[in-house]
């Protein structure tokens, strides 16, 4: 009889402790019904918990069975009370503080928790947990082993929590799966695609191997780097397609596109028949990486053909001899006729007879310049001239004070008369501030004209001494080595073998 009412007793105790559990669950569920399915656990615990409770009543003829069921419900409803108390802290408490954790961490609370209170119910039942770890070492040995995968995962999760190398929220790419984390569990993290699938990835697999992250570096929002590629005309000017593809991005107003860091364009492979230019930009959310590479890529197509900027393709050509010999007669005079036009727009050329003008176009070389490019340097000695077809390039000269701007070059204009008709070392540096085409006319060249009329000699040598008082104006004094026309036309004859 004694035994009964002590059960009885323990079981309304139970019952206190079961309806405390369900109202704090009920409570919860009501404050935050999003998080509903966190309950699921508690309420499928202390379910089981009350039906051992029950069955003590109905076991009251064998006090051992009953026993045994009071002992179940003690445990279970110590479990589902560890349950309710975890989801109200880690997903009602905490996110109330800003404070946002990831599911590992319940997880794991939640499972310490159980293992103390399952070792405090043992040593409350009168038994000693350290008595049963010493007994079942072996099998304590066997379980850790045959559980070496659960446990590194476990502790895989647990260190990519703490070194903050992965985190919920980010953005990550692992070999072909792009997505955002959503989860970290003590078994595995969860990656959400953009195509709505959900990828699995054990936690001991991210331990080992090498994986991407995109996040903000705390210090300034994020920006992730894209990067598109065209296939433009070989043909094309590279500075025009550059600065076409990079204005594309800047006037274009394409949401989670960033306008700092600026967009830059770069000329990355030259192949047969195109030039392949990389347009990258920066991108503020990578979940919309896709889309906004389409709208750059539409905003730049339309950038190239407004500046009539063809698109290249790999080329070949296979051409019959005819054919052939025919294409390349057309070539070469498209060449020339080019070569003529720079010889007719050029100051130091555009007197000489028509005769003496096809000569020079003969021996003219196409010579292009990048921008920056150092297209002649002061004290170098080189026997030709350049005559500048389309660009810009500024004339430096060196001086006690550092370097001094002499002149600004631009399309019709010439350098380096001094190297060629002379054989003098360069008198000033000129650098190329934009793109610069040009073509170079060598001394074998230009000789050819002066043993035909030697009198183009006297008209050369008043052009370059008008050139070399205007340089020596704008360094405010003259050169050490300044020539007067006279001497400078001696010095032409000289050097070309003229005579006198």
């Amino acid at each position: 009889m004694n035994t009964l009412q002590g059960l009885v007793a323990r079981q309304q105790d139970l019952a206190w402790a079961a309806l405390a559990i369900a109202l704090t669950a009920g409570l919860f569920r009501l404050a935050r019904p999003v998080e509903r399915r966190a309950l699921r656990g508690t309420w499928v615990l202390l379910a089981l918990g009350l039906g051992a409770g029950v069955a003590v009543l109905l076991e009251d003829a064998r006090p051992l069975l009953a026993q045994i069921l009071l002992g179940a419900a003690v445990v279970l409803l110590g479990l589902s009370a560890i349950q309710v108390v975890a989801v109200v802290v880690f997903r009602g408490l905490l996110p109330l503080l800003g404070l946002s954790t990831p599911r590992i961490a319940q997880d794991l609370s939640v499972t310490a928790l159980s293992i103390a209170w399952g070792l405090l119910w043992l040593r409350l039942s009168g038994v000693d947990p350290s008595q049963l770890f010493t007994t079942s070492a072996i099998i304590t040995a066997v379980l850790a082993f045959s559980m070496q995968d659960t446990l590194g995962n476990v502790l895989g999760g647990v260190a990519l929590q703490l070194d903050s190398s992965l985190r919920v929220g980010d953005w990550v790419q692992i070999d072909h799966v792009n997505g955002r984390v959503t989860d970290v569990r003590w078994r595995y993290t969860a990656i959400e695609t953009r195509s709505r699938e959900l990828v699995i990835v054990p936690n001991s697999w991210l331990m080992k191997n090498r994986f991407t992250v995109i996040r903000d570096r705390g210090d300034a929002p994020l920006a992730w780097r894209r990067a598109l590629h065209f296939n433009i005309d070989g043909n094309a000017d590279p500075a025009a397609v550059m600065q076409a593809l990079e204005q594309a991005v800047r006037d274009a107003d394409i949401a989670d596109v960033l306008a700092e860091p600026p967009p830059s364009a770069i000329l990355s492979e030259v192949a047969a028949g195109y030039c392949r230019y990389t347009l990258r930009y920066w991108l503020g959310d990578p979940a919309h990486d896709d889309p906004c590479d389409s709208d750059v890529r539409l905003h730049a197509l339309a950038a190239l053909a407004r500046a009539g900027l063809r698109l290249g393709v790999p080329q070949e050509e296979h051409l019959m001899i005819k054919e052939n010999e025919s294409w390349r007669a057309a070539a070469e005079q498209r060449e020339f006729d080019r070569r003529l036009a720079a010889i007719h727009q050029t100051a130091l050329f555009a007197g000489l007879p028509e005769p003496e003008q096809r000569e020079l176009a003969r021996h003219l070389v196409h010579a292009p310049f990048a921008a920056g490019d150092t297209l002649t340097r002061q004290g170098a000695v080189a026997h030709w001239l350049y005559l500048i077809i389309h660009g810009e390039a500024q004339v430096v000269a060196d001086s006690p004070h550092g370097r001094v701007p002499v002149a600004t070059l631009r399309d019709g204009d010439f350098f380096g008369e001094m190297g060629m008709l002379t054989g003098e070392p360069r008198q000033a540096t000129v650098v190329a501030t934009t793109a610069v085409d040009c073509y170079r006319l060598d001394k074998e060249g230009f000789a050819r004209v002066l043993q035909a009329r030697p009198e183009v000699a006297r008209e050369m040598s008043a052009i370059v001494a008008t050139r070399n008082a205007q340089r020596d104006a704008n360094l405010g004094h003259p050169a050490p080595d300044a020539i007067a026309s006279g001497d400078l036309l001696a010095r032409i004859r000289r050097f070309f073998s003229l005579g006198n």
